[in-house]
């Protein structure tokens, strides 16, 4: 497998997800060079949305797709955002807009709260086709806590706001390549490349 379709049209995940295959001289192309819409992510859980898009991209281009589904979760909030993390505060405007809108009304939900934990989750489904019976699937957790004031410019969604523990800066702090190594999606694909390994 040297070729492999990214069910996924955020820029993001793309950077991120195409940094972590390329070592291993793996062509991860964005579903949107080949043609393919977004799919429909209508489950309760990230498993579920993230079978169903690499289902859908693989469906369409006839390789092997991968799939990502991720985003933030805060216990104090009975695990919101959650799969909603990307529309938390609904589905209009640009990326940008939508996150500003989103890290606003979690900041607002958090504001009494004194618990402010979170844990970024993702879940990784590689599919071999579209009709795969047995897909590879793995997870990763990233926990730190909200902080009530965003820090740093790059990263992207909740970046700003998410400390993980043990460290000073944000997630929005840290350079790419740190991230790229203790991130949620990081641990999914290090557990996806353990599965991959004969």
């Amino acid at each position: 497998m040297n070729r492999i379709v990214i069910a996924s049209n955020n820029p993001g995940k793309l950077r991120e997800l195409a940094a972590l295959f390329a070592p291993l001289g793996i062509e991860a192309v964005p579903q949107s060079q080949l043609g393919v819409a977004e799919a429909e992510e209508p489950h309760d859980t990230f498993l579920e949305n993230a079978l169903a898009k690499a289902r859908h991209a693989s469906s369409a281009t006839g390789l092997p797709a991968l799939a990502d589904d991720s985003g933030l979760c805060v216990p104090a909030l009975g695990g919101e955002p959650g799969v909603h993390s990307a529309h938390y505060a609904g589905t209009g405007g640009e990326r940008d807009e939508r996150d500003e809108r989103n890290n606003a009304k979690l900041v607002a939900a958090l504001a009494q709260v004194s618990d402010r934990s979170a844990f970024y989750y993702c879940v990784l489904v590689l599919v071999r086709s579209a009709a795969d019976p047995t897909p590879i699937v793995a997870e990763g957790a990233w926990e730190g806590d909200i902080v009530p004031e965003p820090r740093g410019g790059g990263g992207f969604g909740y970046d700003p706001y998410f400390q993980p523990w043990g460290s000073s800066r944000t997630a929005a702090e840290l350079h790419a390549d740190e991230k790229n190594r203790v991130s949620h999606r990081a641990l999914a694909a290090a557990a996806l490349m353990r599965r991959l390994k004969p």
